[in-house]
């Protein structure tokens, strides 16, 4: 991330890259690996899955580099982690379906498993249950500190939108927490 001495900025990162630059390229993942980490798994991708999905990421990244517009840098990496966890996701649902079909069962609850009655996991529960049209605004801008212009860039709707959105969401996050005899 040096360049005679001084850090560079994503932009300088996507150019040295776009010439071919492979430390650049590398800086850039280093720099940005755990967000995409982070909002996939927030988003609702396995725990499991997760590090595949950000490997597909930068993978994507790294071939469509010359098509990066200029936007922030952290947009663009939401917007193609967020089609590729519903890519994955789909591909998922249809992998479990077509299992449930086979075993006549229900599919279990996320993190059953863990058996996990912490308020953190319950939260995340809460927001997969939430509809992802709320959902994604709503950790975009409380997790990931995105204004709500960014995230209108990343899904394509108004300023306005984004903020009808993560107020219904949290309106009925606190409807969950009350349900379950937390006070939000």
């Amino acid at each position: 991330m040096k360049n005679g001495g001084t850090v560079m900025t994503d932009h300088e990162l996507v150019e040295q890259a776009r010439s071919g630059n492979d430390e650049a390229f590398q800086d850039l993942i280093e720099k940005h690996y755990r967000t995409v980490q982070k909002f996939a798994f927030q988003i609702g991708v396995h725990r499991t899955d997760v590090e595949d999905i950000t490997q597909d990421v930068f993978l994507k990244v790294y071939r469509s580099l010359s098509s990066f517009t200029g936007k922030t840098l952290t947009t663009w990496l939401y917007s193609i982690t967020l089609n590729a966890a519903r890519d994955h996701m789909r591909r998922e649902k249809r992998q479990r379906r077509n299992v449930e079909v086979m075993k006549g069962k229900q599919p279990a609850k996320p993190y059953a498993e863990l058996g996990s009655r912490e308020a953190s996991w319950e939260l995340h529960d809460m927001l997969l249950r939430l509809e992802e049209k709320y959902r994604i605004p709503l950790i975009l801008h409380y997790f990931h500190d995105q204004s709500f212009k960014e995230i209108g860039d990343v899904i394509g709707k108004s300023e306005s939108a984004v903020k009808t959105r993560v107020m219904r969401a949290r309106r009925q996050l606190k409807k969950e927490w009350e349900k379950v005899g937390v006070e939000a």
